[in-house]
């Protein structure tokens, strides 16, 4: 406690205006016994704090009951309930920490108000914005500070990075308080980071990199599959075939030229499939449920996305082939939004979303497939290994198409990684690595603005190398 005290201390004397006044609002346990440490090195070093405590000292755990006599020793402003209105200045949330397990209640909910009514200055969270679950990123009751900033202690912790944590965490920063990794808790999921492209040796040609099949665009949505098939190539697939759903499948685009239309008919055979990445699904509509059987039977390896999920949820023959791929060798990704994984869940949405870890584990066991379960913080699960978190991305992706790029996307990457890229662990770092690019180009330029997805496709073309990891 003497250590995540300091370090909260540090952080809100950095964060904090010179001559800003600190507001701490400690909570009944072991955060709020943190926030009394950092309230104490705080005024040591001349700010201006006060201390408003919630606890009750007949029954403080015994680190916290040692917090509040030393800060009081060092006069610590410190005042029994709450404030009518949040103080002005610098507010430091340390009301409740990661056991909380149930709603805020009482004058705990009643500070939540406070921090998110009045956020003065800036909020720092202690550990994991109060009200937050810690393990799903979902408000545990009707509201969760919102915080600027939040520094995690120990462990980051997955509610931080998906979900609605991302909206209430603020920038995350953390601190292991001088714990060894082999003394940690055991992880529940990992943090995904970038990756370097695919090596392109000198002597290369088209045929190293492998051929994409797109499938998809039904009438009025030929846009979804020329915008998958642009991702594929920009990532790095030697060909792109583009196997279009609407009155006119051999129309060639005048922006790409470079894709290759064919009829769905003479493009969806056996040995072709057999050989190529497939993304089937980009704005295919119903029209697609009459391709998949050979498509889910043939493909080598798949990325199945949008009207293809929605086709497998309808019709249990179609998930019972999707299901059977792994048996025989064959290699896939799913890439739902959370309404597409209710459908094949058969759950509400709402179910999906509160805990997206585990929906999105429970998908790859049941089509034994890796899962790319969109939203904030994408999730990539894979069967019997720990699921991986996405940290890139943001509000500018969601616009029209986003999810064809990143399909698109994805299978370029897996096509120019190589044929022998089947095996789970091998798939699941290529899932990890397209949605992390796909989600740091779409941080570019201005935020309050949409990337258009043709723009995204230049945006991740045009992306610089990933940035070094310090040593």
């Amino acid at each position: 406690m003497a250590c995540a005290g300091l370090m909260v201390a540090r952080l809100a004397q950095a964060l904090a205006a010179p001559e800003a006044a600190i507001w701490v609002a400690a909570g009944p346990g072991n955060n709020g016994g943190d926030g009394l440490v950092a309230a104490r090195y705080l005024r040591q070093w001349g700010r201006a704090v006060q201390v408003h405590w919630l606890g009750d000292a007949a029954r403080l755990p015994d680190d916290a009951r040692d917090a509040l006599a030393t800060a009081q020793a060092a006069g610590v402003p410190i005042s029994p309930g709450l404030p009518p209105v949040a103080p002005a200045g610098f507010h430091i949330d340390a009301l409740l920490g990661i056991g909380a397990r149930q709603a805020p209640d009482g004058a705990v909910a009643a500070a939540i108000g406070l921090f998110n009514a009045g956020r003065g200055d800036g909020v720092l969270a202690l550990d994991l914005p109060s009200g937050l679950a810690a393990d799903t990123g979902q408000p545990l009751g009707a509201a969760a500070v919102r915080a600027d900033h939040t520094l995690a202690l120990l462990t980051l912790k997955p509610g931080l990075f998906t979900g609605a944590g991302r909206e209430h965490a603020g920038r995350i920063w953390w601190h292991g308080l001088g714990v060894a990794r082999d003394d940690a808790a055991a992880p529940t999921a990992w943090l995904g980071g970038p990756a370097r492209d695919p090596v392109r040796d000198q002597d290369a040609h088209k045929g190293t990199f492998g051929d994409v099949i797109v499938l998809g665009g039904a009438p009025g949505m030929g846009g979804a599959a020329l915008l998958a098939a642009s991702a594929a190539l920009a990532a790095g697939a030697g060909r792109v075939l583009v196997a279009r759903l609407d009155d006119n499948p051999l129309a060639v685009d005048p922006l790409r030229p470079e894709l290759m239309p064919r009829r769905p008919a003479d493009l969806l055979l056996p040995a072709a499939l057999a050989t190529a990445t497939v993304v089937a699904g980009c704005g295919g509509g119903q029209a697609i449920a009459e391709w998949l059987p050979a498509v889910l039977a043939h493909a080598g390896r798949l990325v199945l996305d949008a009207d293809g999920l929605n086709a497998v949820a309808a019709d249990a023959a179609l998930a019972a082939l999707l299901s059977s791929r792994a048996k025989r060798g064959q290699a896939t990704v799913i890439t739902p939004h959370p309404l597409e994984a209710a459908r094949l869940l058969a759950t509400p949405t709402a179910n999906v979303q509160a805990d997206r870890l585990a929906s999105a584990a429970q998908l790859a066991q049941r089509f034994a497939a890796t899962v790319v379960l969109k939203g904030s913080g994408s999730v990539i699960a894979s069967p019997d290994q720990l699921p991986t978190i996405n940290p890139t991305g943001g509000p500018r992706l969601a616009t029209a198409g986003s999810g064809d790029v990143l399909a698109g996307w994805l299978a370029g990457r897996w096509s120019a990684s190589g044929a022998q890229v089947l095996t789970h662990d091998a798939v699941h770092a290529v899932a990890v690595a397209a949605v992390w690019q796909h989600g740091a180009a779409g941080e570019s330029g201005d935020a309050r603005r949409p990337l258009r997805a043709g723009d995204l496709v230049e945006a991740l073309m045009n992306r610089g190398p990933p940035p070094a990891v310090p040593g």
